[in-house]
Parts: C-alpha cells; structure tokens; sequence
C-alpha cells in the first residue's frame, strides 16, 4: 500500500502526476474543488490555504535583511546546528543540485544554501534567507506546512499552491526544542522531481532527529531555579522543573501558578482569592484546601505562604512574550504566542491578565502594518474574527491582493451590527480622505452613523471597544486587588 506521506507512489510517471496535478490544481483554485490524485495531507493544507486568502500567484515577502537578519540567526537556536545541517545536507545539496533551507517557527527563512545555478533560481522565485515562506504567506510549500502541521512533509510540483513553484519539489520536517518540545522551525531540502522518492521524505527526518538529539547534548540553557511555565494557548499548564521534569496542573492549580508566577512578590490569601474566585462568598478554607492540594502534588516546587508565592523564580512563557513586546520585538512575541493565556479560564485575576496580553499583541501587529503579521493573526483561532486587525490587513495589501481581506471586513461588521469604517483604497466603501469626494463612487447602502466611540491602542491606531464575548471579564469589587 503506498504511504500516503509520500508525493509520488512507486512506479507512478512524474510526467503524468505532473499533468494530473495541475489540473486539479486548476479545478481547486477555480471551484475550490479535490480531485484525484491530490493526497490528504495537501488537501487540508489548499482548505488551509483558501481559508487564508492566499493567493495562487503570491509572491514572497522579505521581512528580515541586512543587520537585522544576521542578529536574528545568530541568536536563533537552530543556528547551533546549522554546522550539522551542512555536514548531513550541504553534500547532497552541492552533488544532487538542490538547496539546504531552514526556517524558523514562522516559516521565515533562516538560512538557503547550495549549488549556485539552482541558487540563482531560487533567488529569482524569491526562496532567499529572511522572506516568509508560512503557508498564510506562500501556501502549501514544504517547510511552510512542516511548521503549521508539526510533521515531515514532502510537496511535488503542482502540489504547492503558489503556480510559481509548480516546477520545485521539496521535503521539510520539523526541529524540536528536545527539552521542551518547541516548535524552533524546520529543515528542507529544495529541488527538482527527483525529490519526490520516499528516501528524501527519510533522510529529512533523520536529519531533523539527528539535530534534535545534538541539542540535546549541547549545555542547554539551564531553566530558572523554579522551572518553568507553559500556560499559553492550553487550559492546563505544564510546569518544568530542573532536570526537566514536566507536571501538567489542574486547570485550577494553573491559574493559581501563573498568578504567582505574575506576582514574584507574592499574594496574600485575601487577594488571591479575589484573583481566583468569580464568588466572593468563597470560604478562605477552600483556597487553603486547594493550595494544600498543590503541595502535595508538586512537593518541594510548591508555592510557599505568607504571602503565596513560588519556590524559586519561575519563567512563565506569557511573561517572554510580554518581553518581547515591550521591546519591540513583535515577531519574536508572535512566535512564541501559541493562543490566549488558559483561555477557558474565568478567574478574574487570569481574565484581566489575558485581556492585556492579548490587547498588547493584537496593538503591536496593527501598529507594525506587517502583511505577515496581520495575516497570521486573522489566521488564528483567535484572531479570524477580529474585523479591526482584518482592516488593517487589507489596507496594507496591494489593491489586486485585498478583496478578499476587504470582503471579510465588510461581513464582520454586518455580523456584529457595527458601523462601517474606512479601509483606504475600498472603493466599495464610503468616501476617504484619500479621495476626492467628487471621485468617489456612490456607496452600495446607507451608511449608519458612527455611533461607538473609540479608543486610543498604544500604537496610536484608534480601535472600537472589543465585544463583551471576546473574553469574560472579572467583576470589580470593593476589595479587588491591583490588577495583576
């Protein structure tokens, strides 16, 4: 039975795969129709791809160049086995005609190697160390889709969704943090058909378990003395402790880490309890009941009272990523943003914590006016009905590229019964300052009148008040603490 992960089965034709490929390429671009002989995994990823609005004659973004580009690989963990990617990879790619690539957990390109006339090719498709190449950028590619999906990929001719690189076949599997199990990004091998052999779908992965198992060895950074916290983007956090030890808490015992965790002062019982409990009627002897509960599952890393706070320093993930923003570093933050801070939590202490962190990131893609950014936040769970951040993205994209993204804006605001605003370049929309009035076309429907005052983001764009469903909020109290 032919393995489903493999682009071309044993004794198919690469010429009339090649043909079939293409026309249903065609039929799916067209109708959004799957048809033979598209495997699974590429179908999900062209249904990822059109969700997306990518388009099939997209072009690649460099995000990164220059100065930035070199400091952004030298502090890039993969760049500590880059000298073992060009030991395994480097011969291959000189002999066989094909290019090393490795990208980070966005898809952006880190490192492209290899003989110089297929490099001067990939340059002319724009397959160059800093552009973005993540599915929401480019579509179905191999290291893209390694990177959304988690798992070795091999993608052949037409089965990218770009036309551009219909004449490439690739092969990428993803690298691994070994002691956390983070996603750091992806090797691939990049080149002609002969790509499309199950060997190389193989060798890919080897060499990312190869890299894997070298950072390992490596002295890694050792963790803080209180381990670490994951409580992004999951219900239930996992703590890491020294030695690597990992324990997965309780979704009431993750608030009460990642409050300490917020808090390295420490709380009194008084305000973790408001912090914890939407009923201020809690007895403060079932706070106690569930901290004695937390010692004896966690032992010597439990938290210490009087106040409540941790063992040792503890590095909570929410805690980098608010780093990152405050420096700046918006695409660091988003890559290591998996999804809102325990999201089914309704403890107002986590609430009102998630809110900001979340409302800090979604002002910094607005305020960066990143394509890939904007795209990548609309792409996510979280983020696709976001219709300020959808605005911001089509009034970014060249004219040719927004209907899609200007289409979306225009069904959210009808959803959530807004009125409607201004995307600069909608010639749909009402009139712009970037128009004349007398060149403006007549607008389709009645305007309603702006009546929901705005708000002022950090970045200085100005945004509608988020609805109240976007995230519970805490009830204010009398007692309520400083907000954490």
């Amino acid at each position: 039975m032919d393995d489903p992960s493999v682009a071309l089965p044993g004794g198919a034709d690469p010429a009339e795969r090649t043909r079939e490929l293409r026309r249903a390429h065609a039929a799916f671009t067209r109708d959004g129709r799957v048809e033979a002989p598209v495997r699974a995994v590429i179908a999900r990823s062209w249904r990822r791809c059109a969700r997306a609005r990518v388009s099939p004659e997209c072009v690649p973004r460099v995000d990164l160049a220059g100065a930035e580009l070199r400091a952004y690989r030298e502090q890039h963990p993969l760049a500590r086995v880059l000298p073992l990617f060009r030991e395994l990879v480097g011969a291959f790619a000189s002999d066989g005609a094909h290019l090393l690539a490795v990208c980070d957990a966005r898809g952006s390109l880190l490192w492209v190697e290899g003989e110089p006339a297929t490099m001067r090719r990939a340059e002319g498709l724009g397959f160059v160390p800093g552009a973005r190449w993540s599915e929401t950028a480019m579509g179905t590619n191999a290291p893209g889709t390694a990177v959304a999906v988690g798992e070795p990929v091999q993608v052949f001719g037409a089965e990218h969704f770009s036309r551009r690189v219909h004449p490439w076949t690739c092969a990428a599997a993803p690298v691994r943090d070994p002691r956390t199990g983070r996603l750091l990004g992806a090797v691939d091998v990049t080149g002609g058909d002969w790509l499309a052999h199950p060997h190389s779908l193989a060798f890919v992965r080897a060499v990312a378990c190869a890299a894997e198992a070298r950072l390992a060895l490596l002295d890694p950074a050792p963790l803080p003395p209180g381990g670490s916290l994951t409580a992004l983007g999951r219900d239930e956090a996992l703590l890491s402790g020294p030695g690597g030890r990992e324990v997965r808490l309780g979704r009431r015992h993750s608030e009460i880490m990642a409050l300490l965790a917020h808090h390295p002062e420490g709380l009194s019982g008084e305000e973790l309890a408001i912090a914890l409990y939407e009923d201020e009627s809690v007895s403060p002897v079932t706070l106690r009941a569930e901290m004695s509960r937390l010692r004896g599952l966690l032992g010597s890393r439990a938290p210490l009272s009087r106040p409540y706070r941790t063992a040792a320093p503890l590095e909570a993930d929410f805690t980098a990523v608010t780093r990152h923003l405050a420096s700046g570093a918006v695409s660091a933050a988003l890559a290591r943003y998996p999804g809102p801070l325990l999201p089914a939590s309704t403890a107002p202490g986590i609430v009102r914590l998630r809110r900001r962190i979340e409302e800090q990131a979604r002002a910094a893609v607005i305020a960066r006016a990143d394509p890939g950014l904007l795209t990548d936040w609309v792409c996510s769970p979280w983020g696709a009905e976001d219709a300020e951040v959808w605005r911001a993205l089509a009034s970014v994209l060249p004219a040719a590229g927004r209907t899609a993204a200007l289409a979306r804006v225009r069904a959210l605001d009808a959803e959530l019964g807004a009125p409607s605003r201004d995307v600069p370049g909608d010639r749909r929309g009402r009139t712009t300052p970037e128009r004349p009035a007398s060149e403006s076309p007549a607008p389709e429907g009645p305007t309603p009148a702006r009546t929901t005052p705005e708000r002022a983001t950090p970045a200085g764009t100005t945004t509608p008040p988020p609805p109240a469903a976007r995230s519970p909020r805490g009830r204010a109290t009398s007692r309520q603490p400083a907000r954490p």
